[in-house]
C-alpha cells in the first residue's frame, strides 16, 4: 500500500441537489444512479470506501486536502505499527474516499455561522425544500447495490469485499445523520460485523461506521433532529452496523461560545452528545501508540473527549480548535473503526 489515498468529490448546491462536477450543471433526477455509475465507481482494488463531509469555512479544494491528509496520516500510522490493527493487517486496508462538497463560506463572525447553519438545515431538510439527504442517500444505496450476495460472507461488503466508513465534520455530521435517517423505513437483508447491541434493521444501505468530528448541532440532536437513528415502534432505525463516534473540544468555539448563543446550549463539538434515545459512553481520544478497547466503541453512541488533543485555531480565528480533528490521533480512531468492522 505505497500509493496515496485516492479522493474523488461530490458536489451539492445551496439546496443539496447533485451537481456534474465538470460542468456545474444540475444532474437530473432520472439519471442520478447512471451519473454515479458513471463518476464515483468503487475501484476494484479498495477495502474500505469512506464518505467524507466537509463543514464549516471549507472551501472546495480544502475539503479535498483534508480528506486526503487524513486518510494518509491512517495510513502512515498502519504502515508504522500494523498490529495496532490486526483484523486490517489479515484481510488488508486500502481506502478509497469521495469528499461530499457543498457551498459552506460565510464570514467568520457569529452571524457568518448561523448563516451556514440555516443553509446547513434547509439542505438537509426532509420537508420538499432540500435534497442532500436524497441525493447522499442516493448515493449510499447505489455503492452498497455493488455488493455481492448480502448472505455471503462475512460482513457487509460489495462484490470486493468493501467496508462503508461515513465521516463528518462540523455541519457536514448533519448530512449524514439526515441520510442516514432517509433510509429508516427501507428493507434489505444485510449481515453483521459488530455486536447484537447494535445492530440495525434491514435496509438498502448500511454504514460499518460513523464518525461524526465536532458537529454543528445542539447536544440533543438524536432526539430533535435525528429521532429515528435507532429503531422504534414507527421506524426502523438507520442503516447502521455499528456506532454514532462523535468528538468534542471544549477548545472548539464554534460549537462552544458560538452555537450557545445561536440556540441556548453549546454544541456536540463542544461537549459531546447529550441527551440520547440510547446509553451513552463516553471515552477519551487516544494517541496511535495506545489501543482502544472494543469495549469502548461497541456502543450505540460513544463520546470522545479530545480536549487534549484538538487546542489548536488559525491565528485570531474566533472559531477556536473548531477544525483542528486532521490529526493522527483522529486517523488511528478511523483506522481503528475500520478495524472493528471486520
Amino acid at each position: 500500500m505505497s500509493h496515496p489515498p485516492a479522493v474523488d468529490t461530490l458536489d451539492l448546491d445551496e439546496t443539496g441537489w447533485l451537481l456534474d462536477g465538470d460542468s456545474g450543471v444540475p444532474v437530473p433526477g432520472h439519471r442520478l444512479h447512471a451519473h454515479f455509475a458513471e463518476h464515483l465507481a468503487p475501484p476494484s482494488w479498495a477495502t474500505d470506501i469512506f464518505v467524507y463531509v466537509h463543514g464549516w469555512q471549507t472551501p472546495p479544494a480544502s475539503a479535498v486536502r483534508a480528506a486526503a491528509r487524513l486518510l494518509t496520516l491512517a495510513q502512515g500510522s498502519f504502515a508504522a505499527a500494523p498490529e495496532r490493527y490486526p483484523a486490517l493487517t489479515a484481510q488488508g486496508y486500502d481506502p478509497w474516499c469521495v469528499v461530499v462538497r457543498w457551498p459552506s463560506s460565510s464570514r467568520v463572525t457569529p452571524a457568518g455561522y448561523r448563516r451556514i447553519r440555516d443553509r446547513a438545515h434547509a439542505m438537509g431538510a426532509r420537508d420538499g425544500r432540500g435534497h442532500a439527504a436524497h441525493i447522499l442517500g442516493r448515493f449510499l444505496g447505489y455503492l452498497d447495490s455493488e455488493r455481492a450476495d448480502p448472505t455471503a460472507p462475512p460482513v457487509l461488503a460489495n462484490r470486493d469485499g468493501q467496508y462503508l466508513h461515513l465521516i463528518g465534520h462540523s455541519f457536514g455530521c448533519r448530512f449524514l445523520c439526515e441520510a442516514v435517517q432517509w433510509a429508516a423505513e427501507a428493507r434489505l437483508d444485510d449481515t453483521l460485523g459488530w455486536s447484537e447491541s447494535i445492530q440495525p434493521t434491514n435496509h438498502p444501505f448500511t454504514a460499518d461506521s460513523m464518525l461524526l468530528f465536532q458537529m454543528a448541532a445542539r447536544r440533543d440532536a438524536f432526539l430533535s433532529l435525528f429521532p429515528h437513528v435507532l429503531p422504534s415502534e414507527a421506524h426502523g432505525g438507520a442503516p447502521l452496523r455499528g456506532p454514532v463516534v462523535a468528538t468534542y473540544s471544549r477548545h472548539d468555539r464554534a460549537t462552544g461560545f458560538w452555537h450557545l448563543r445561536a440556540e441556548q446550549q453549546p454544541g456536540i463539538g463542544h461537549s459531546g452528545v447529550g441527551p440520547a434515545p440510547a446509553p451513552l459512553f463516553s471515552t477519551r481520544l487516544l494517541s496511535p501508540y495506545e489501543r482502544y478497547p472494543i469495549s469502548s466503541l461497541d456502543h450505540r453512541f460513544v463520546n470522545v473527549d479530545a480536549s487534549d488533543v484538538y487546542v489548536r485555531g488559525r491565528r485570531l480565528n474566533p472559531a477556536g480548535a473548531h477544525s483542528d480533528h486532521v490529526r493522527s490521533e483522529s486517523a488511528h480512531l478511523l483506522l481503528t473503526l475500520a478495524d472493528y468492522s471486520r
